[in-house]
């Protein structure tokens, strides 16, 4: 469990959660998130492609779920009036926790996707590099706060 955790807060930290999930990276730019992961732990071109393959076919959805998502935020920052409907805003909440709950389990089939892509070894190598990442923010967040 915290596994799967660490691995969220790893993908989140290299942006697979973001909607550039799909887009790669062009001639001279930053190396993609795909790229990252590769050199991070020693993916093969084949594993590259799955993965690649898994945020391609994933995105579309996501970013839908994302779009609607927003639109419902905005529907109910403007029910804040004097004259509010109080079952439209029930309703829409809901919709938005739905949207919330289902963008959720897409992004956790996706790492698990992901996670079956990689090797033991692979996935021992990401969860140390995780930790290690983990100690380092921890650090900041502390050395930020004795500022």
């Amino acid at each position: 469990m915290k596994f799967v955790k660490m691995f969220g807060i790893m993908l989140i930290t290299l942006g697979f959660g973001s909607t550039a999930l799909a887009q790669q990276a062009a001639p001279g730019d930053q190396p993609d998130q795909v790229d990252q992961l590769a050199e991070l732990v020693g993916l093969d071109e084949t594993q590259q492609k799955e993965i690649r393959s898994i945020f391609e076919d994933m995105q579309g959805e996501i970013s839908e779920l994302q779009a609607e998502a927003r639109t419902l935020q905005q529907e109910l920052q403007a029910q804040i009036k004097p004259d509010f409907d109080e079952d439209q805003i029930r309703e829409d909440a809901e919709k938005l926790g739905d949207l919330t709950g289902e963008m959720a389990a897409l992004s956790t089939l996706m790492q698990a996707k992901v996670d079956k892509v990689f090797t033991e070894e692979q996935r021992a190598t990401l969860q140390q590099r995780m930790q290690q990442m983990q100690q380092q923010m921890q650090q900041r967040q502390m050395q930020q706060q004795m500022q």
